[in-house]
């Protein structure tokens, strides 16, 4: 005879949640940190075209983009296939442009309204036509300062 027995009757005891908070707050604190957020959907195709001779802008926070290009593929029913102008989210005309400059002016600061970049995003198989166009706006809305974005070439 033996003195100990086995007992089948035992249950496995609960798994301790008590570390599950600080576990889903880590992920939550992980994904605020990593994600970054969309400013624009964009509404246009946009190949940018190559250059050798690039540098990066500073601030970025001083930069307002107008995207050229034809729109993509679920507006070309609505909009054509000729090339169009894209500012924040909504399809614009040439003569939109110097509102739109003067709103993105009142979004910075006082001190940094002066220092504003426009930065054009322009499809490489877009004709200059358009571009002489929007260039010639932005000298009447007194946006100066222009970019031209481009990806990096040989």
């Amino acid at each position: 005879m033996s003195k100990f027995r086995k007992s089948d009757n035992k249950e496995t005891p609960a798994i301790s949640t008590a570390s599950l908070p600080d576990i889903v707050f880590m992920l939550l604190f992980f994904i605020m940190v990593s994600t970054t957020m969309r400013e624009t959907t964009m509404k246009v195709r946009v190949s940018l075209p190559e250059a050798t001779e690039i540098s990066k802008l500073e601030k970025k926070s001083l930069v307002s983009y107008i995207y050229v290009g034809p729109p993509q593929q679920q507006f070309v029913s609505q909009m054509g296939s000729e090339p169009r102008i894209q500012l924040n989210d909504d399809f614009k005309d040439v003569k939109d442009i110097i509102d739109y400059v003067e709103s993105e002016r009142q979004s910075l600061e006082e001190q940094e309204q002066k220092q504003m970049i426009v930065s054009l995003k322009v499809d490489e198989y877009t004709k200059m036509g358009i571009v002489t166009d929007i260039k010639q706006e932005l000298r009447k809305a007194a946006a100066l300062h222009i970019n031209y974005s481009t990806k990096k070439g040989k």
